[in-house]
């Protein structure tokens, strides 16, 4: 077997000390100078004139710049059309649909994998549920990747109680994933699409655009009015205590 001499053994040093054998190879190193050779080599197969970075003029490296903006360009209208692709396989619905009892257990519970969906249960005569029926026909064309239904209570469920109505049922893949019961849940006639599109995507039935939570501004505006309203009548008295 033939020795190792580049090994770092006390032997092969003390034959190096007396120039038996010759001094270790060392690695090679790559230096910042390399490192500059390489991007230019790289710039110069990029570069259809054949010319490193340093040799480019203002209008080349333009080009050159240009060049790279329709690569990104391309690369980000492609992944655009796959996203869009994607997204009109998922938007089937886009309608509100109304069911009987008969269509319960086919459109809610074998809705298919992945499929959420939103059960309005109402009456005629009932103004909120009237201005809920509103709102989700609206949602229904924002979110058509989402199942949007509704039924007249008494013909989906025998003696559901009126004092329950509104209801809607959100679901995700036949399982029952939130509910909201009465008007006090949803605010009374004081509800706005917008609160409604935001609890909705809470519970997960779709992924609003909205950026937060806009109860928020009403609670502030509530805040503000008492506050307001404290503050003037306050007395000295009171400000001690």
């Amino acid at each position: 077997m033939a020795e190792d001499y580049n090994a770092d053994t006390e032997w092969n040093d003390a034959l190096r000390k007396h120039g038996i054998i010759p001094e270790k190879e060392k690695e090679a190193e790559i230096t910042e100078e390399d490192l500059v050779k390489l991007v230019e080599d790289t710039v110069t197969e990029k570069s259809k004139h054949g010319k490193g970075l340093g040799e480019l003029d203002l209008d080349e490296l333009d080009e050159l710049e240009d060049e790279e903006d329709d690569r990104i360009l391309l690369e980000y209208r492609e992944k655009r059309i796959r996203e869009m692709k994607e997204q009109a396989k998922l938007a089937k619905f886009g309608e509100i649909r109304e069911i009987s009892a008969e269509d319960y257990v086919q459109e809610v519970n074998k809705a298919g994998e992945g499929v959420w969906v939103v059960l309005h249960l109402y009456k005629p005569g009932i103004p909120l549920c009237t201005l809920i029926n509103q709102f989700i026909t609206e949602l229904s064309r924002k979110f058509p990747a989402t199942k949007f239904l509704k039924s007249v209570s008494s013909t989906c469920i025998p003696n559901f109680p009126d004092q329950n109505l509104p209801t809607i049922f959100v679901y995700h893949q036949g399982e029952l994933i939130k509910q909201f019961v009465g008007a006090l849940a949803f605010g009374g006639m004081n509800l706005k699409i917008e609160v409604l599109e935001w609890v909705l995507s809470e519970a997960g039935a779709f992924k609003t655009d909205l950026e937060k939570d806009p109860r928020v501004k009403v609670r502030d505006v509530l805040f503000s009015s008492l506050k307001a309203g404290r503050s003037a009548g306050d007395s000295d008295e009171d400000n001690d205590w």
